[in-house]
């Protein structure tokens, strides 16, 4: 694999890393800042608009701009980000840092699948892909508990610095190790259709539509879970708080090793892959409903819901490309918005479950229905693909057999008028 794809791991490490430690730092800001849990809280939401937000206008404001600059771009952002919120006097300040860094996310994810699909051969796509993911769920296992604990231990200012600093390496990697003009368009495919229209005109395409629908649906059912983690292990499993983080490294090594069997296989068969992961996920989460009960079973089914359900993170980011082949920049950057919509509805979904007193652990089947719903969506888009496909072979039948036979179109000449 290139080295530029090792400098878009880096940089999907910060990102992980800033979009997920918050919410282990939420009683130390409030405690400096002397606001609620629920208002530092915004630290965390205000982040998640943000990269539904600067995903869509930032792909389109850089639709001229070269990929490569883009993704420096993307990187000043983020390290401007988090370097305000290191030294912010007040929370207003932080939750401004925060916002600057979140805008960063989704461009940064979508034009990197972009550029990363680029650096290897066709049939490796997938997995070059999954490579640059893979810092976004190493941040789960080693970067979240680290700054967890260096917040909690020495100042919650500290990791935000921290990350600055992967920020400012992740930088230099990409000025250095990614090629001038990767990923970006030839003239000639502008000319045919790339630029702003043609990234517009992607979402014209029924496949495109679908596997958003398809992220925010199965990516989304995780979060029905999760967001939730904590009171489920602690009332219903019975765990102390304490070990709720290590708990969420369980899920993360589970994140790690889905990112990397669904890169590798969707090289091989991306719709059978997409297939399997999704409808394992719906098992584990259904599941889960139950297993959540007991510890040992509790620990076995966590990190079973982050590899099936990362597992289809692969073949959907490379769906889009493929299908938006033309243009993919702003489909893929609004594909990363879709895992956070998908998050927000979950989690929402989840609180009503909860709020109508249903137990703790029913947000899991609420989580179930979501990525069975994606499955359907998926066999849906299979079909379609099939039927379009048969059409075009018809048709080229048709025109063949009409060649064989020397039948000439018919043409039209204009008529002559008598005197």
């Amino acid at each position: 694999m290139p080295l530029a794809l090792l400098a878009l791991a880096i940089g999907a490490f910060g990102i992980g890393t800033t979009e997920f430690v918050v919410t282990g730092l939420l009683p130390e800001i409030s405690d400096e800042f002397g606001v609620s849990v629920p208002t530092a809280g915004f630290t965390a939401s205000g982040y998640a608009l943000g990269v539904m937000i600067g995903a869509p206008v930032l792909a389109i404001a850089g639709a001229k701009v070269s990929r490569k600059r883009m993704l420096m771009l993307m990187m000043v952002l983020f390290i401007a980000g988090n370097a305000v919120s290191a030294v912010a006097p007040a929370f207003g300040v932080l939750l401004t840092g925060r916002v600057i860094a979140s805008l960063a996310h989704g461009a940064f994810f979508g034009i990197g699948s972009v550029v990363a699909a680029t650096l290897v051969a066709p049939e490796r796509r997938a997995g070059a892909i999954a490579l640059m993911f893979t810092g976004l769920t190493v941040a789960n296992v080693v970067g979240v508990p680290a700054g967890t604990l260096l917040g909690q231990q020495v100042s919650w200012r500290l990791t935000f610095a921290a990350i600055t600093v992967v920020g400012v390496v992740a930088l230099i990697g990409v000025a250095a190790l990614v090629p001038d003009g990767a990923g970006d368009p030839s003239p000639a495919e502008r000319a045919s259709g790339g630029g702003l229209r043609g990234e517009l005109a992607a979402f014209r395409n029924a496949q495109v539509l679908l596997a958003m629908a398809m992220t925010v649906l199965g990516f989304g059912g995780v979060f029905a879970a999760i967001t939730y983690i904590a009171p489920m292990m602690t009332d219903a499993a019975g765990y102390a708080e304490s070990s709720v983080t290590w708990l969420l490294v369980l899920f993360g090594v589970g994140l790690v090793a889905g990112n990397l069997v669904g890169g590798r296989y969707a090289d091989r068969a991306l719709m059978p892959m997409l297939y399997a992961s999704l409808g394992a996920l719906a098992l584990a989460l259904a599941a889960f409903t139950f297993t959540a009960h007991d510890k040992v079973a509790a620990a076995v089914t966590l990190p079973l819901i982050g590899a099936f359900g990362f597992a289809a993170v692969p073949p959907l980011q490379k769906r889009i490309l493929d299908n938006a082949a033309q243009a993919p920049t702003l489909a893929s950057a609004v594909n990363i918005g879709a895992f956070n919509l998908g998050n927000a509805i979950a989690a929402w979904f989840g609180g009503l479950v909860l709020a109508a007193g249903g137990g703790e652990t029913l947000p899991n089947l609420v989580g179930a229905a979501m990525a069975a719903s994606a499955l359907v969506l998926a066999v849906v888009a299979a079909r379609m693909e099939r039927r379009g496909a048969s059409r075009r072979s018809g048709a080229v039948v048709a025109s063949g057999a009409r060649a064989r036979a020397g039948v000439e179109p018919m043409a039209v000449t204009p008529s002559r008028e008598r005197p």
